[in-house]
């Protein structure tokens, strides 16, 4: 478990430490082969970046990253609530810093179908309220250049949430 929080950028282990459930999770997790850890909590920062883009991460949203870190990562129910939890808490202390250097990562790491994959991710997490606000289409479209999604992959996967980018609401009567 030490080693997925030092990664996280955590000094202490944030788990309460007289919850079982909590332990066992974390046991769970600390199991995860190492690349395969880093990965999981690379793609939960990356949603949270989305999630948070507005201030605010809703329960939508939150149910959202954990149903994709679960499906896409292979992990348990219980699993990818801890990443996404963790995530978010560490998104919220460090996201401005950390942003880039962890897209970059997962950009090195990944092929580029993954990341395409991945900023369909990101355009779920953001419509899981059923709007995509400003900033959030603005982050997507940050964190595609910075995985180096081209535009036209970028475009087509926008115009599928079309329905939820706010600044398009009202306008197509």
């Amino acid at each position: 478990m030490r080693a997925i929080f030092e990664f996280l950028g955590f000094k202490s282990d944030p788990v309460d430490t007289d919850s079982q459930t909590i332990r066992r999770i974390a046991d769970e997790l600390d199991r995860l082969e190492p690349d395969r850890a880093r990965y999981v909590a690379a793609f939960a920062f990356l949603l949270s970046r989305i999630a948070r883009a507005d201030l605010e991460v809703t329960t939508d949203e939150t149910d959202a990253m954990e149903r994709l870190v679960r499906d896409h990562a292979g992990l348990s129910p219980e699993q990818a609530t801890l990443a996404v939890q963790m995530a978010k808490a560490q998104h919220l202390l460090f996201g401005g810093t950390d942003d880039f250097l962890v897209t970059r990562e997962l950009g090195r790491v990944t092929t580029y179908e993954q990341r395409v994959a991945l900023i369909d991710c990101l355009h779920a997490v953001a419509a899981a309220d059923h709007k995509i606000l400003n900033a959030e289409a603005t982050e997507i479209a940050r964190t595609a250049r910075e995985l180096k999604v081209e535009q036209s992959d970028l475009s087509r996967i926008r115009a599928q949430y079309g329905a939820h980018i706010e600044a398009r609401k009202g306008l197509e009567g």
